[in-house]
């Protein structure tokens, strides 16, 4: 018995054909760079959904431990260089104050009324920790709470203003690509007037008007990032709109919407998602520019780029360890991004994925 099945005409059936996203996913796991780069980008975002419903970094601003307390691993040395320095002087102060008398107080008086007083008075000292795992800030914050905090805040940017971006961009991209004439006049001239300014005057501008704020951030940077992504889109529906099956779905009565939608956008969504990934990354640094300039979060919430304002001033102290934290995972993300959309471009390029 044999294992093939035949036809009708007794050749062996056809292989059943994938799809771009099967042939794409196939050759994604084939790249080890580009998907070992896929699982650090889910665990960033794993991170970043566990810090939004509160199960990570929610006591990010409590003040825990005392001003810039040094992470634990080289707290022995500096506690023991403190301690040799501070025992004479609190030796010569108890010395004082055993010595003062009575009558050489001039308000030992009024100290002996207030005292009477005093336990409805008297906040209860709260022991603070003199080192944390990955040190303190200025305010005796947790950095470890701070840098988890401050990547779901930087990722929420990210992907917000990322697929707002790209929707604005498709939208306007399509229109112009497909409709032609004076609408494609009108939004290339849009477009030009965006293009013509500088990136980050047009942001800065666009920020120092709009405010401070989450949702201020991610409106002014995908209100200026929108014009790869129209550029993009427009010329692939120049080049689908006069394809066949565009034209057989106009034929048998297809609006113009359903063309441009239904027929010809799935074609482009492969390079919509790359661009997608390409945009995370961009922004991402943007967001980090605007908060150190002081145009971005509200100071009751914190990014990276909030944390890295601090950074200038406690550097001059001496204390590296929050610019460290947000360095390492900064460029850990953004690398993996930039690694994984490289990946992506090959694995969903079609004349790669037809070999």
């Amino acid at each position: 018995m044999t294992t093939l099945q035949h036809t009708a005409g007794g050749a062996p059936a056809a292989a059943p054909s994938r799809s771009l996203w099967g042939l794409g996913w196939q050759r994604l796991k084939r790249d080890r760079i580009g998907f070992v780069s896929l699982w650090i980008v889910l665990a960033f975002m794993l991170l970043a959904l566990t810090s939004w419903v509160g199960l990570t970094g929610r006591g990010w601003n409590d003040e825990i431990a005392v001003s810039y307390a040094p992470p634990t691993f080289i707290y022995q040395k500096l506690h023991s260089e403190a301690s040799v320095e501070q025992a004479p002087l609190k030796t010569s102060a108890a010395s004082e104050l055993q010595g003062l008398r009575p009558s050489e107080d001039p308000i030992w008086a009024e100290t002996l009324k207030a005292r009477q007083n005093r336990d409805k008075y008297v906040v209860p000292e709260v022991k603070k920790a003199e080192s944390l795992t990955f040190g303190a800030d200025q305010r005796g914050r947790d950095i470890l709470d701070k840098v988890i905090k401050g990547t779901s805040t930087s990722l929420f940017v990210g992907v917000s203003g990322a697929l707002l971006s790209i929707l604005i961009g498709t939208v306007l991209g399509g229109m112009a690509g497909f409709l032609g004439r004076k609408i494609d006049d009108f939004l290339m001239w849009f477009y030009s007037v965006f293009t013509a300014m500088p990136d980050m005057l047009l942001l800065l501008a666009f920020a120092a008007v709009a405010g401070r704020g989450l949702g201020t951030v991610v409106l002014v940077l995908s209100l200026t990032s929108w014009t790869g992504t129209f550029r993009l889109v427009r010329a692939e529906f120049i080049k689908l709109r006069s394809r066949e099956f565009v034209l057989a779905a106009d034929a048998i009565g297809a609006s113009s919407a359903r063309r441009m939608f239904v027929h010809i956008l799935p074609n482009i969504s492969h390079l919509l998602l790359v661009q997608f990934s390409l945009l995370m990354v961009g922004l991402i640094k943007y967001e980090v520019i605007l908060s150190f300039l002081g145009f971005g979060v509200d100071v009751r919430q914190v990014s990276w780029g909030s944390m890295l304002a601090e950074v200038p001033e406690e550097l001059l102290q001496g204390y590296w360890w929050q610019l460290a934290m947000v360095v390492v995972f900064m460029s850990v993300l953004v690398t993996a991004f930039s690694m994984l959309t490289d990946a992506l471009r090959d694995a969903l390029d079609p004349r790669a994925a037809a070999k």
